[in-house]
């Protein structure tokens, strides 16, 4: 984009995950003048240092005022909240405040359908996406290693359609922007990141601005069985009002809905039968109805036909890290779960895999949610025995709701440690599942949840008893 060409860019965060890097390597491709500030110093940020393709100015180990100063551009990491002091200082000093979010809705002049909300967004991004693929370019964007905004962005002329997922971090600077996505999906809200966003209604607040520009000529897709919907509604969103629900909806209401193993299209108080799901919630589970529903409604409301998406059904990918599957034989059943990282992701993991031979690992980092529900979801689902925990502050809350039913040596301080009790556990068991679904993020042992899920398929593969 000329618009940086000799542009003092400065972009505040590098991080080690990739996505810091990928921002930087844009930016010097688009001719400006870039500095990057990080807490971490050179040595911890070797990794992704060998990854810059020019020539930057680095400015480590802290931040100071001096370089918001000398810069025309700020480029926030996902990671900065817009509460940050520097940023705030910015923010007085009228700086033009970036991230590549913003950056992509800018600029990718083609249609996009944007995706947020707490569960379940990477699984619609990516069957929505797969479901387009079908009729059209299509990319996923944002959120990912794959598919970063800005490596999409210099695809735009390649594609026809994007489909972004847009977490709540990135959204906090979309009031700065007014372009909106052609539709827009909710897949739900519950409590999550509330030590960053303070209050539930705030995060609520935060994830409606994704149609808060939209006209009535886009398109807003919600789901009726969530309890913010209404809040959403509220907002008084000026584009057309889709609804996925996994029961029957009302006739005045137009979406999408399943009714015993069939699902219903409806609009103007007219239904069909678009196609049927014989054995798709006991394969795939029941949180996954909603994200098929959610996927589908984008799709058709995008242009693709109803035969289209059904003759793509059974093909849909499996989402890493999300309920994945990732050893099996005839006695032990080995999920990764790792990004369930609320208290809801958990109840869902445990909904679909519980049971008396299920030995649940769980626990991690408070980040100010509530784990009640999760707790006594634990005691329908989950033996009180066979549950194992990592050490970290929210596992104390964990604990604290379970009681006495969980004796000490049920807590460890490493993975290896709580895989090794589980097998154990399995192993008295018969034929049993163990089931990774923290339902919490982990900061104060890995540097984010596809970090933990990595290292938890390592030791999956490197345990001798998972081979007999």
């Amino acid at each position: 984009m000329h618009i940086y060409k000799n542009k003092k860019v400065l972009i505040f965060g590098l991080g080690l995950l990739g996505g810091g890097v990928a921002v930087t390597n844009w930016f010097l491709k688009q001719g400006a003048k870039v500095i990057v500030t990080d807490l971490k110093m050179k040595e911890q940020l070797k990794p992704s240092l060998k990854k810059i393709r020019g020539k930057v100015k680095l400015v480590l180990g802290g931040h100071n005022k001096k370089i918001i100063d000398q810069n025309d551009v700020i480029v926030v990491n996902p990671d900065v909240p817009i509460k940050n002091e520097f940023i705030k200082y910015a923010i007085l000093k009228n700086k033009i405040i970036e991230n590549e979010a913003i950056i992509f809705y800018r600029y990718f002049n083609k249609p996009i359908i944007g995706i947020t909300g707490t569960r379940g967004k990477t699984t619609t991004v990516v069957w929505t996406n797969y479901f387009l693929n079908s009729k059209y370019r299509s990319s996923e964007a944002g959120n990912s290693l794959k598919f970063p905004f800005l490596k999409v962005l210099d695809d735009v002329k390649k594609l026809d359609i994007a489909v972004a997922e847009i977490p709540s971090f990135q959204m906090e600077l979309f009031n700065r922007i007014k372009r909106a996505p052609e539709i827009a999906v909710i897949t739900n809200i519950y409590q999550d990141h509330l030590n960053r966003h303070g209050t539930f209604k705030n995060y609520a607040l935060i994830k409606s601005r994704i149609f808060k520009n939209q006209s009535r000529n886009h398109n807003l897709i919600l789901n009726f069985n969530n309890d913010w919907t209404d809040f959403l509604i509220k907002r008084k969103p000026k584009s057309g009002i889709w609804y996925f629900s996994s029961k029957k909806l009302n006739k005045k209401l137009n979406g999408i809905f399943y009714d015993r193993s069939e699902v219903y299209f409806q609009e103007n108080g007219r239904k069909e039968k678009v196609f049927s799901l014989t054995d798709f919630i006991s394969s795939r589970g029941g949180h996954n109805l909603e994200n098929l529903l959610a996927s589908s409604l984008a799709a058709y409301i995008a242009g693709c036909s109803w035969k289209q998406i059904q003759n793509k059904i059974k093909s849909l990918p499996q989402v890493e890290f999300r309920q994945e599957i990732v050893f099996k034989n005839k006695k032990l059943t080995v999920v990764n779960d790792t990004t369930a990282t609320s208290p809801e992701g958990g109840i869902a993991a445990m909904r679909r895999f519980g049971g008396p031979n299920t030995i649940l690992i769980a626990g991690g980092t408070d980040r100010n949610l509530d784990y009640k529900n999760w707790s006594e979801e634990v005691l329908k689902c989950i033996k009180p025995a066979n549950a194992v925990f990592l050490s970290g502050s929210a596992t104390e809350k964990m604990l604290k709701l379970l009681g006495d039913k969980i004796r000490k040596n049920q807590v460890f301080e490493t993975l290896e440690e709580c895989l090794k009790k589980a097998l154990n556990l399995a192993g008295q068991c018969g034929k049993s599942v163990v089931l990774f679904s923290p339902a919490a993020k982990s900061f104060e042992k890995f540097k984010n949840e596809y970090d933990r899920g990595e290292q938890f398929n390592k030791l999956v593969k490197n345990k001798n008893k998972l081979n007999k």
